[in-house]
């Protein structure tokens, strides 16, 4: 089982509460910043998420 390098780990940040997630993304096919909705748990509620600086 190979490793996965640190440079295809990004991270997701919620604007309004400063929430994390940690994703992987192929940086050979996907250009742009990713922005995905997933589930807030302080909000308890699906928002936007956008990859944000490490």
């Amino acid at each position: 089982m190979s490793t996965m390098s640190q440079d295809k780990l990004i991270h997701l940040r919620n604007k309004e509460t400063g929430e994390l997630y940690i994703t992987r993304k192929n940086k050979k096919t996907v250009e742009k910043k990713i922005e995905l909705k997933k589930y807030s748990k302080s909000l308890r509620k699906h928002v936007l998420f956008k990859e944000a600086k490490k």
